[in-house]
């Protein structure tokens, strides 16, 4: 069995730029991907706000050029899903779900998908008015209407940040205050365009070839309203990839794995980059950034332990 300087579990865009790091610097790189090349990246519809791309990219083109990037330079990747990881010793395990590696270091690239909000039609009308990241969609909502499901920082920035963009913003919100912290509260309520829909619900979306608003129920009362909608930007939080890995590396509270701006996840030789360890900020960016970060110390830890 060959054992590889470096196996990195997902294909998103920190896992592909650990691997061309990587390859680049002339480590065997393998890649485990379960789905396709670019993760949530390859559901977004344009991308914008990544450089050097002037006029925008789609998310999946982007995501097939980051794996071509990396295996022009050698590393391989696999299609299969990890099932198992034995992570101490200089030689670790990569179990998936048909065949097993053996490897040096492990870069966990695995990422964090949106929590949903579980009603019918979702999936089916994600990208045609149902969205998970403003900054990356909320620019086609130029004065237009939409709303922004959930209580929390993530949701009171989202609002804040589609006030700039649209004509009209619901904010709408299970509990009849807000989540956030105390700093979104006032800059929310000065917003001449934002309405709060306090202890409310979206039970249902009006649909048509793509979203045209939705029912939302007032959990209170009981009473049910009509309201006409460009967009909803779904903003209840996220669940990071990890469930594998309880038990086996360092997570804190919410699954995130524990891990600062080096990269080193709590284990020799083992590091998490991208959406999946614990950050300020989740974007491609910062991604590709951890994903060439993890490298450096990488070959850091290679080099000690000839």
């Amino acid at each position: 069995m060959s054992v590889y300087d470096m196996i990195i579990i997902g294909g998103g865009p920190a896992g592909y730029t650990a691997a061309l790091y990587a390859a680049r610097a002339g480590l065997s790189t393998l890649l485990l991907e379960r789905m396709s090349a670019g993760g949530q990246l390859g559901l977004t519809g344009t991308v914008d706000n990544y450089p050097g791309f002037d006029e925008g990219i789609d998310g999946f083109t982007l995501g097939m050029k980051m794996q071509n990037s990396a295996e022009r330079f050698g590393a391989l990747t696999e299609y299969a899903e990890v099932t198992a990881l034995e992570l101490n010793g200089n030689i670790k395990k990569v179990i998936t779900d048909y065949a097993e590696y053996e490897c040096r270091t492990v870069v966990i690239a695995t990422g964090a998908n949106p929590r949903e909000l579980g009603i019918a039609g979702e999936t089916e009308f994600m990208g045609k008015g149902i969205h998970y990241c403003a900054h990356c969609d909320g620019r086609f909502y130029k004065d237009k209407t939409v709303a922004v499901v959930g209580g929390g920082n993530s949701a009171a920035a989202d609002a804040l940040y589609l006030s700039r963009l649209a004509k009209k913003v619901y904010l709408i919100h299970r509990r009849d205050t807000l989540r956030a912290t105390k700093i979104y509260h006032e800059p929310l309520k000065s917003a001449p365009n934002i309405e709060f829909l306090w202890d409310s619900k979206i039970t249902d979306f009006i649909t048509d070839q793509r979203v045209s608003g939705a029912e939302v129920q007032n959990i209170k009362t009981g009473e049910v309203c009509k309201i006409s909608l460009d967009g909803i930007f779904v903003s209840i939080g996220r669940k990071p990839a990890t469930e594998f890995l309880k038990g086996i590396i360092p997570l804190d509270e919410n699954g995130y794995i524990i891990s600062d701006e080096s990269t080193k996840a709590g284990i020799p030789g083992v590091f998490a980059v991208g959406d999946v360890r614990t950050k300020a900020l989740r974007q491609i960016v910062t991604a590709v950034s951890d994903g060439a970060t993890a490298v450096h110390y990488a070959e850091e830890y290679l080099a000690e332990s000839e």
